[in-house]
């Protein structure tokens, strides 16, 4: 049975000893991956990867806490990184409140978020959003973003938010928006989320391991890799009383869909 690892950084240090017998081997399990940037630096090694190994493919963004107050914002060198066929969506960008206080460098997360968002749109790709402890300053936004450039929730395939950890409210506010919820390790040590994990529509789950981090059980405290996206489909499934399979597969069409990734291989 495939899977897919939405989000993963096989491109990070971590990886430096094995990088390549760690993506051989994950590949060899049935599993691809996203491999997700989180700069300018990691944006082209994430597609140096996609472009070497069949069944990984890119993306290109900025994290929020790499923004400052005095970044400046070079749309061009993104618009160049976007035109590479392997790249899929654009993230990870978005809001991290938990690490940045000061209201300047916040302001500065919006300014970036909003061009991310027109870049995305004006390549008609996907986004990869990051979130934390500003849900309600994210929900809003795309709020506002989707009713001027008139997205319909039913149709929009805007993107996913990636490590959910928000509130069950919080959850149904990004549905009602037409995004996708990512989850990962985090779920197989925490019962926080089990909730927002059974409520959510099974079409709009996506899998992810966010590797090298958020390594789940039983590896705990080891560092995390895509092939252990099979966990959090184990998790899933239980939590729901669904097969493996079941999730599996839903969830590997969810990635297809939502990536507009055809005929993966």
């Amino acid at each position: 049975m495939l899977l897919f690892d939405s989000h993963c950084h096989p491109q990070f240090p971590d990886y430096d000893q094995d990088r390549g017998e760690t993506i051989k081997h994950t590949l060899k399990e049935g599993i691809f991956m996203i491999c997700v940037g989180t700069d300018l630096e990691t944006s082209k090694q994430a597609i140096e990867l996609a472009e070497k190994y069949e069944g990984i493919w890119a993306t290109v963004g900025l994290h929020p806490t790499d923004i400052h107050e005095t970044y400046n914002l070079k749309l061009e060198t993104w618009e160049e990184l976007l035109k590479e066929d392997k790249v899929v969506a654009v993230g990870e960008v978005g809001l991290d409140y938990y690490r940045v206080k000061d209201n300047k460098s916040r302001a500065k997360q919006k300014e970036a978020l909003n061009q991310f968002l027109e870049l995305a749109d004006k390549y008609r790709k996907p986004l990869i959003f990051h979130c934390r402890d500003a849900h309600k300053e994210m929900t809003n936004l795309l709020s506002e973003w989707c009713s001027i450039h008139d997205r319909d929730k039913n149709t929009n395939h805007l993107g996913v938010v990636h490590s959910f950890t928000g509130s069950m409210e919080e959850a149904k506010k990004y549905l009602e928006l037409g995004l996708y919820l990512g989850f990962n390790g985090i779920i197989t040590f925490t019962n926080q989320y089990n909730e927002i994990v059974k409520y959510a529509p099974l079409e709009k789950i996506l899998l992810e391991t966010d590797a090298p981090y958020l390594t789940p059980v039983p590896f705990r405290g080891k560092r995390n890799e895509p092939l252990y996206v099979k966990y959090v489909a184990e998790k899933i499934a239980e939590l729901r009383g669904l097969s493996y399979n079941q999730v599996a597969e839903q969830t590997f069409e969810n990635t297809k869909r939502l990536f507009k990734i055809t005929n993966p291989k």
